[in-house]
C-alpha cells in the first residue's frame, strides 16, 4: 500500500488535488473532516474543548462554533497548542483506524493541512506540497471563502512558509494558475510517479534509470533530497541504524553526477543487514533490496543507492573520505568531473562508465588518505 502525504497552505488548493487524486482511483483520508468528526456533538472531544475554552466557543446547539475556536487558535500560539493536544490523538486514532480498513495494494492518501507544521512527512512514502504564492490564496480566502483580508493574511502567517514546505515536498504542484492547469499536474504525477511506485512495492521491485551513463549538473536540491529520504529511511530502521550519512557524487556541491542519491546507513554489526525484519522494513518504506547490502528505490521519481555498511569499516570510511575529501579540494573535484563527463561520453554502458572510473578513484584514495593524516580527519 502506497500511503501518500497530502498537504498545502490554507487556499493553496490540495482539496481540488485530493478530490481529482480520488477520481483517479486513491482512498483519501482527510485529516479536517476527521477532525470535525472528532468534535461532533456529544463527542469526547468536544466536552474536553468545552472544558479548556469555556461556552465562548460552543454555538446555540450545542455544536462547536468553528469560527469563534479559530479566533481564539489563530491569534494564540498556546491555545493552539491546547487544541492540537486534545485533538490530534482522537484524529490519529481514527487515522490509524481507516488506514487499516485499506485494501492491499489500493494508492492511500492522507490529506493533512499541517502537516509539515507536525513534522509528519518521513511516515510516508512520498509527500506532495500543493503550493500557491500569498497573494493569490489570499485573493481565494477573500473571494471564495469570505475571509477578509486581516484574517486571511493571520491565517496563512500561522502556518508554515514555503521554505519549510519545499523541504518537505517528493512532488511540488503550482496552483498559481488555472484548476485546469493543476488537475493536468496530478494526472502527469499519477501516470509517471505514483502508480508505478504503488506497482514496484507491491512487487518488491526497485525502480532503474535509463541504460548509458547519463549525468547531470550538480542540483541544488540534492542535499534536502537526501535529508528527507534519510528521515525516512530512519523511522523505517529506529535504532538498528546507527549513522545514516549523504554520500556519492550527489553530496559534492558543484560536481556533475547520475542523478542518484547514495545514502550510507552505518550497523553496528553486519550481519543485521541480512535479517528478514531490517530487510521488510526498508522495503515495506520503499527502499528494496537490489543485492548484498546494497537497497535501491521503488520510486520511478527518484533514484537511490542505499548502502548498509558497518560503522568504522574500510569502505564506509572510504566513502566519507571521498566525499570530504572532494569537498575539500576543488580541483580535485573539478578534474573528477572532467573525467566523468568524458566517460559518460565513450562509454555505451553505465557498467562500463563505472569500471572506467575505478582506476581514478583509486589514485584518489592515496592523495585522499594523505590529505586525512595531515588534517587529522575522523570519520566520526
Amino acid at each position: 500500500m502506497l500511503r501518500l502525504g497530502l498537504t498545502g497552505g490554507i487556499g493553496s488548493g490540495k482539496s481540488t488535488v485530493a478530490a481529482r487524486l480520488r477520481e483517479l482511483g486513491a482512498v483519501v483520508i482527510d485529516a479536517d473532516q476527521l477532525a470535525r468528526e472528532v468534535v461532533a456533538v456529544g463527542s469526547p472531544g468536544l466536552a474536553a474543548i468545552r472544558e479548556r475554552f469555556d461556552d465562548v466557543v460552543i454555538a446555540p446547539d450545542g455544536s462547536l462554533d468553528r469560527g469563534a475556536l479559530g479566533a481564539i487558535v489563530f491569534s494564540d500560539a498556546a491555545a493552539r497548542k491546547d487544541l492540537e493536544t486534545i485533538t490530534h490523538p482522537l484524529i490519529d486514532e481514527r487515522t490509524r483506524l481507516l488506514m487499516q480498513t485499506a485494501a492491499p495494494g489500493e494508492i492511500v492518501v492522507h490529506e493533512v493541512p499541517l502537516l509539515v507544521e507536525l513534522d509528519m512527512a518521513p511516515a510516508y512514502h512520498l509527500t506532495v506540497v500543493v503550493g500557491a504564492d500569498d497573494d493569490v490564496r489570499i485573493a481565494r480566502l477573500t473571494g471564495e471563502r469570505g475571509f477578509s483580508q486581516s484574517d486571511a493574511r493571520a491565517r496563512i502567517a500561522a502556518q508554515a512558509g514555503d521554505l519549510l514546505r519545499r523541504a518537505a515536498a517528493d512532488a511540488w504542484l503550482d496552483n498559481n494558475g488555472t484548476r485546469q492547469d493543476l488537475v493536468a499536474q496530478v494526472d502527469t504525477l499519477w501516470r509517471d510517479r505514483i502508480t508505478g511506485f504503488n506497482d514496484n512495492l507491491i512487487s518488491g521491485s526497485a525502480s532503474r534509470l535509463p541504460p548509458g551513463p547519463t549525468l547531470t549538473s550538480y542540483d541544488d536540491l540534492w542535499p534536502s533530497t537526501a535529508t528527507r529520504l534519510m528521515r525516512r529511511v530512519a523511522q523505517a530502521l529506529g535504532e538498528r541504524a546507527v549513522c545514516l550519512e549523504h554520500i556519492g557524487s550527489t553530496s559534492v556541491p558543484g560536481l556533475i553526477a547520475r542523478n542518484v542519491i547514495d545514502l550510507q546507513v552505518g550497523l553496528r554489526v553486519l550481519a543485521g543487514a541480512d535479517q528478514a525484519v531490517f530487510l521488510g522494513a526498508l522495503a515495506g518504506k520503499g527502499f528494496p533490496r537490489v543485492g548484498p547490502c546494497l537497497h535501491g528505490s521503488a520510486d520511478p521519481g527518484r533514484m537511490v543507492s542505499l548502502h548498509i555498511r558497518q560503522i568504522d569499516s574500510a569502505p564506509w570510511r572510504r566513502a566519507l573520505l571521498l566525499r570530504d575529501w572532494l569537498r575539500a579540494h576543488t580541483d580535485e573535484r573539478d578534474a573528477y568531473g572532467a573525467l566523468k563527463a568524458q566517460l559518460a561520453q565513450s562509454s555505451t554502458t553505465t557498467a562500463e562508465y563505472l569500471a572506467a572510473r575505478r582506476a581514478w578513484l583509486e589514485n584518489a584514495d592515496a592523495r585522499a588518505q594523505a590529505w586525512a593524516v595531515h588534517t587529522r580527519w575522523s570519520s566520526t
